[in-house]
């Protein structure tokens, strides 16, 4: 069992779902509530990493992280390292294919409220803010925990990009998917079999306690 790329796999999952947490309920309350030119262009965008092959979502992030490019340059000057190959170029290429798994259900719990309750509120003297705090955030809550659980799983079990712009590097970028694929090349199919039970029992248990906090949702 690598335990090492375990850490660094957990790490990567918690932290991409912790940035998309802010990042989706702003895009996705933006989405559902209002009408603007170009509004499904930008839904596109988002839902993009689900259908674009790994390899070719991988080698696009990879081009923009090189420091001759614009994001890969200006990482470099503010920093002094590079995005490519290294553990904050992985954050970043994950905040983008993990996007529309978090985003999605977000933007649809949002989307099932009814205008009607939001006017409601602002009658009733609620600011815009205080409207989403306090009526639109616990309805469509079942939405935003779903877009989290999701994120972090398939951040964890995400193998193309990761390859591409990690690379393999123990104790920053290889997570516990290269590590798989690394003991399949080598025929250590013994640690390639542990390993991979842990992230299915990881996933299952993850996924199965959301069906369980959802209904009890439901039920109340």
């Amino acid at each position: 069992m690598d335990w090492q790329a375990l850490q660094v796999s957990l790490l990567l999952a918690a932290l991409t779902s912790l940035v998309l947490l802010p990042l989706g309920l702003l895009l996705a309350r933006g989405l559902a509530h209002q009408q603007f030119t170009g509004k499904y262009l930008i839904e596109a965008l988002i839902v993009l990493p689900l259908v674009l092959p790994p390899t070719v979502l991988g080698y696009f992030l990879l081009t923009a992280m090189d420091q001759n490019a614009l994001l890969g340059n200006w990482f470099y000057h503010i920093t002094g390292s590079q995005l490519a190959f290294s553990f904050n170029g992985l954050l970043v290429a994950s905040l983008i294919y993990s996007l529309p798994f978090a985003i999605q259900p977000m933007l649809r719990a949002l989307e099932q409220i009814p205008y009607g309750l939001r006017e409601a509120a602002w009658c009733s003297g609620l600011s815009r803010w205080q409207t989403f705090l306090k009526v639109e955030l616990p309805l469509a809550w079942p939405g935003i925990v779903t877009g989290l659980v999701l994120s972090f799983c398939h951040t964890l079990g995400e193998f193309g990009v990761v390859l591409m712009i990690g690379g393999n590097i123990a104790g920053e970028t290889r997570t516990l998917s290269v590590a798989i694929y690394d003991s399949v090349l080598a025929f250590n199919h013994a640690a390639a079999q542990e390993m991979s039970v842990v992230l299915l029992v990881i996933a299952l248990i993850t996924v199965t306690l959301v069906y369980r906090f959802n209904r009890r949702l439901m039920q109340i």
